[in-house]
């Protein structure tokens, strides 16, 4: 399909971004069911899945963002880290990977590429990868095949309706499933290898039974229901729940303790990656199939217009996805990639944890300003008329004038007091308001500072 790179949100949520190859993304056909499938896979929850947290359809280079699983694939377990899985690990591998099954199809999908590599173990139990793309691609190729002859899908693991190219329903993915359960109690693919070439490997599904030697106990009998040729005879989900079980054996304790251990030495490795380098352009380091980086540099990210390795075979994206840039390297989520670090579109960002809304503090202190400025000058005035009257009162009290001039100037002085009295009434009424006001803006102010002060040592 293309390249896949392991990525972070703006708010720091790791997950694998899968870019569609310049090839694909080309062909409109391609591109309506691509947008088609992610939009119903956005329906499957993350409890057994990978689920679909973002996509952008119609950018030039097409891509989707799934989450990330911190573990390495069912092959990786198999044919490197442990081997044949033990009986009591298959059941609850099986019961885990019908609920995701169930999951998948409820949603309207068919997986159409079930298969190890696609599988990936936790310690809560599997998580299924990729639901939803192969039917674009399948789309895309006009059939199974596309013009090279190569098959869309892996030939071990298709089901016999996938290899004669007839229609695919659910219990297309219960044939894969027989096949993947198959695979991981025995290490074998129950149908050989391609050695002989993939023809006769295809005919084998089609046509020939399965080879499920030392698949024994209460495993056989369901496995060997699953990988039936004909889909209607294919066991549903409930039965196949009512074989395995519910999931309730995927408790922390259904793995080996040597995979459990590997899975520990996985997230360490991963923790230890996650931020090496923040330069934008770094050149990204090649992994090994556990996520560990190689000595060594890699290939520059796609941005730079070059291309590497991809397990879905030549990959050359042209851009990378959109509002994505590089940034430093971390380990993959699929094994053998050379995987650079991007950013991505994540959430909306909100206001910082402990932080509120920004106060408008600046405007009350200028307003604080200006009414002391009014309080200052009105003070002023009413100390200058107080001096005034009292003068006034004391020419009054102390006159020695004959009764003519006693008489003009008491009504002179009269319309003084008036006067006065007056202005007396009207600065009280002005000042008093002023005072008020500024009383309560540098309430207001001691308020917010102390409410600021507080927050700050909370944050603290």
């Amino acid at each position: 399909m293309g390249r896949v790179y392991l990525a972070r949100s703006d708010r720091g949520r790791t997950v694998a971004v899968k870019v569609v190859q310049a090839e694909l993304a080309r062909q409109p056909d391609f591109r309506r069911r691509f947008a088609k499938e992610i939009n119903a896979a956005r329906r499957v929850g993350d409890a057994w899945t990978a689920a679909v947290l973002d996509a952008d359809t119609e950018a030039a280079t097409p891509w989707v963002a799934t989450g990330y699983v911190a573990g390495p694939s069912l092959q990786e377990v198999v044919d490197g880290l442990y081997g044949p899985l033990p009986q009591f690990s298959v059941t609850a591998l099986a019961s885990g990977l019908v609920r995701a099954l169930e999951a998948i199809h409820g949603a309207g999908l068919v997986h159409r590429d079930l298969k190890p590599s696609n599988i990936l173990i936790t310690i809560d139990g599997p998580r299924v990868i990729d639901f939803g793309i192969a039917h674009a691609l399948h789309t895309a190729a006009g059939g199974g095949l596309t013009r090279t002859g190569a098959v869309i899908g892996s030939p071990g693991f298709m089901s016999p309706e996938q290899v004669r190219g007839e229609t695919v329903t659910p219990a297309s993915d219960v044939f894969c499933l027989g096949a993947v359960l198959a695979y991981a109690a025995t290490g074998r693919m129950p149908f050989g290898t391609s050695a002989d070439g993939i023809h006769a490997l295809l005919f084998r599904v089609a046509e020939k039974e399965p080879d499920l030697t030392g698949l024994d106990g209460s495993l056989r009998e369901p496995v060997a229901a699953c990988l039936h040729k004909t889909p209607a005879e294919r066991p549903s989900a409930p039965a196949l729940l009512t074989a395995f079980g519910d999931g309730s054996a995927l408790d922390g304790t259904w793995l080996p303790a040597e995979v459990l251990a590997q899975l520990d030495r996985h997230a360490v490795r991963f923790l230890d990656s996650e931020e090496p380098d923040a330069r934008v352009g770094h050149q990204p380091t090649q992994l090994d199939g556990a996520g560990a980086p190689l000595a060594g540099p890699g290939t520059p990210p796609a941005s730079a217009g070059t291309s590497g390795p991809s397990p879905y075979g030549d990959a050359t994206p042209h851009a990378t996805p959109h509002a994505l840039t590089a940034t430093a390297p971390g380990p993959s989520p699929h094994a053998g990639q050379r995987t650079p670090h991007h950013q991505v579109p994540g959430p909306a960002d909100g206001p910082a944890p402990g932080r509120g809304p920004t106060r408008p503090v600046q405007p009350l202190r200028s307003l604080a300003g200006v009414l002391i400025a009014l309080l200052g000058v009105l003070s002023a005035v009413t100390v200058a008329k107080v001096i005034v009257d009292l003068r006034t009162y004391s020419r009054l009290s102390g006159l020695q004038k004959p009764g003519w001039q006693l008489l003009l100037d008491s009504g002179r002085l009269d319309g003084h007091r008036l006067a006065t009295d007056v202005t007396t009434v009207l600065t009280v009424v002005t000042v008093l308001p002023v005072i008020a006001l500024t009383a309560a803006v540098l309430a207001i102010l001691v308020v917010r500072r102390l409410t600021g002060w507080q927050e700050r040592r909370l944050a603290r």
